[in-house]
């Protein structure tokens, strides 16, 4: 049976475990990594402030610091994902290009 993701973005599969966000599917060439690296209290809830935002490679047999093709910081959630988000669909619209050749 097939995973079905509790939470999408922009119809992606957004998984979190702890202080870690990955977003997209492993299934495809790249996936975002965002760390949430500092939070902050806003109108009694936490929420993430500062993110690290990595794209990567989802190749197994490249060692783990090849595997990261683009990263910055990033202040807020929404900034981050809509940053990985752009990284991420750029990517795999290039490796779907490749692949055709």
């Amino acid at each position: 049976m097939a995973y079905t993701p509790k939470l999408t973005y922009k119809g992606r599969p957004l998984v979190r475990c702890g202080n870690e966000i990955y977003y997209g599917s492993l299934a495809d060439p790249y996936v975002v990594f965002m760390q949430v690296l500092t939070t902050k209290e806003e109108n009694g809830i936490t929420v993430a402030d500062k993110l690290h935002v990595m794209l990567m490679s989802t190749d197994a047999t490249k060692p783990l610091p090849e595997r990261v093709v683009r990263q910055s910081s990033k202040t807020g959630l929404y900034t981050a994902l809509e940053v990985g988000g752009m990284w991420l669909e750029r990517a795999l619209k290039e490796a779907a290009a490749a692949a055709k050749k």
